[in-house]
C-alpha cells in the first residue's frame, strides 16, 4: 500500500473508529491519493524514501488567486507547487526549487512527459561544475540513481519548444524546500508519480516570481483535507469527548466551496464531484 494511502486511511479510522472502509470511502481515498499502483518499471520499482513522511502530504486547499482549473502553479517563496482541480480547490504538493540565479520564472506547458527519464546535464551545467557533471556529459539513463527520479514533465514554450525545464522527482528527497537545483523543481518519488498520473499534456504551468505569495487568504489550514481561508473562532470550537466516535457524514457538494463552511468538527465524506473537470491520466 502507498505511503499517502496508508496514512489517510489510518487517519479516516482513527475519527471514525474501528469499521470495514465502505465505497463512498474508499472514493475520498482515491480523490485525495490517486489509484493505481506505480509498480514496476524497466528501470525498477520506486525505492522506498525513509525521508518522504517528513514532507506534508498533498492536501486539498484553495486554488492560488486568479487560477482555472487543470493548472500548475509554482511558487519559489513558499516551496509549493498546486495542481488546481475544480471549485477554487486545488492539490499542494512541497517542492524544491532552482538555487539563486537559476530559477525562472515564466509561463510554459507541459510539452512532454516521461517514465524514469534520462538525463543529460546541459553545457551550462557542466561549465559550471565540470568535477561533478562532466562525467555524464553523454546521458545517465533513467532509475533510482538518477536526478530526475522517477518521472518528469518537461517544460515548453512557442519561441524556445524545450526550456530543458522540468518538473520532476529526485533521487535526494532531502532536498525538498530547498533552493539547489539547477532551475528544475523537483517532488519526491511519490509525489511526483501522483502528479503525472493527473497532469494531460499542454497543460498550463505558471512558474511564479519570487516575492509572490500562494497564501489566497489570511488563515492557516486545519489538520482537515479540506482546508478553509480563515481559522476557527475560539466560540466554534466543539469539545467532542476523546473517545467519541462520530460517523462522517456526506454534504451536498463537498468537494466544492460548500465544503469549506461546514466546521462542526465531523469528518466529511468528499467522494467524487459529478462536476469534476475530466482528468485524463496516463499520457505518455
Amino acid at each position: 500500500m502507498r505511503r499517502r494511502s496508508l496514512l489517510m486511511g489510518l487517519g479516516l479510522l482513527s475519527l471514525t473508529g474501528p469499521r470495514l472502509l465502505h465505497a463512498q470511502e474508499a472514493e475520498t481515498l482515491e480523490l485525495l491519493v490517486g489509484t493505481g499502483d506505480p509498480g514496476l518499471s524497466p528501470a525498477g520499482s520506486v525505492p522506498e524514501d525513509p525521508l518522504a513522511d517528513s514532507h506534508a502530504l498533498p492536501r486539498i486547499v484553495p486554488a492560488p488567486p486568479g487560477s482555472l482549473p487543470g493548472e500548475i502553479h509554482v511558487y519559489p517563496d513558499d516551496f509549493v507547487l498546486y495542481w488546481t482541480i475544480s471549485d477554487g480547490l486545488a492539490l499542494r504538493y512541497d517542492v524544491g526549487i532552482g538555487r539563486a540565479g537559476l530559477y525562472e520564472a515564466g509561463e510554459f506547458t507541459v510539452g512532454a512527459k516521461k517514465e524514469w527519464p534520462s538525463w543529460t546535464p546541459t553545457p551550462e551545467m557542466i561549465a559550471r561544475e565540470p568535477e561533478r557533471y562532466a562525467r555524464w556529459a553523454d546521458g545517465m539513463p533513467g532509475g533510482p540513481d538518477n536526478p530526475l527520479g522517477a518521472r518528469a514533465l518537461y517544460l515548453f514554450t512557442p519561441e524556445r519548444g524545450d526550456t530543458m525545464l522540468r518538473i520532476h522527482g529526485t533521487n535526494a528527497p532531502e532536498t525538498i524546500g530547498t533552493a539547489v537545483s539547477n532551475g528544475c523543481v523537483r517532488l519526491v518519488n511519490e509525489d511526483i508519480i501522483d502528479l503525472y498520473e493527473r497532469v494531460p499534456l499542454h497543460a498550463r504551468v505558471v512558474l511564479h516570481p519570487k516575492g509572490v505569495s500562494s497564501d489566497p487568504g489570511s488563515g492557516e489550514e486545519t489538520g482537515d483535507a479540506m482546508a478553509a481561508s480563515a481559522p476557527f473562532p475560539p466560540a466554534e470550537v466543539l469539545p467532542f469527548p476523546a473517545q467519541s466516535a462520530l460517523p462522517p457524514r456526506a454534504v451536498p457538494g463537498a468537494c466544492g466551496t460548500g465544503a469549506l463552511g461546514v466546521r462542526d468538527g465531523r469528518p466529511l465524506l468528499i467522494g467524487r464531484a459529478e462536476t469534476a473537470p475530466h482528468d485524463p491520466r496516463g499520457m505518455r
